[in-house]
């Protein structure tokens, strides 16, 4: 029986430095670039599935243009809305409203951003493309470009690890990590 394979890559460093950026739409930097390329080498895929936001669908379009490889473009795979806090690093949230920011750090879900997503609804916008993708997919290599929020969603599914400590897991920029499908099941490769 064939197996999907799955590769999600977070998206390499971008314009502006740490920050809460979610739907804030930053270009990647040069280095992001270049950590990109040499995150994929010369892994093929069938398709490629990729946020919207800049910093992922730029990457994924040159990607998909150099290797003629489909691309599409799914929203819900875009990082979480961080309301007040887009576009603000962690030392300014501090200096205004540690005790929000520090909530939200020990419990996300209960805790949201002022203004911003809810955790709860972050995880099913982000699990409904998953799901979708891995359905459709059947036997392929599929390239899935994000960010750290929707791929530590996805971790924390394929895990079993409660999305209220998904902040537990580091996803560095440009991570690439192998995902196989089996049936209904879904491992670390």
């Amino acid at each position: 029986m064939s197996s999907t394979v799955i590769h999600l890559l977070r998206h390499g460093e971008t314009e502006g430095g740490p920050r809460y950026r979610g739907s804030t739409d930053d270009a990647l930097t040069p280095r992001g670039w270049a950590q990109m390329w040499a995150a994929v080498g010369e892994i093929g895929w069938d398709r490629i599935v990729a946020s919207p936001l800049v910093r992922c669908a730029a990457f994924a379009q040159t990607l998909a243009e150099r290797r003629g490889i489909p691309l599409e473009i799914d929203a819900r795979l875009r990082e979480m809305h961080f309301g007040a806090w887009e576009g603000r690093t962690a030392v300014e949230i501090m200096a205004q409203d540690a005790d929000a920011l520090t909530r939200f750090w020990q419990d996300p879900a209960a805790y949201p951003p002022p203004d911003g997503e809810p955790l709860l609804a972050f995880q099913a916008r982000v699990l409904q493309a998953w799901r979708e993708i891995v359905r459709a997919d059947a036997a392929q290599r599929v390239l899935l470009v994000s960010h750290g929020g929707p791929i530590r969603v996805v971790l924390c599914d394929i895990k079993q690890h409660p999305v209220e400590r998904l902040l537990e897991l580091e996803v560095a920029h440009a991570a690439l990590l192998a995902v196989r499908v089996h049936g209904d099941g879904a491992a670390l490769a």
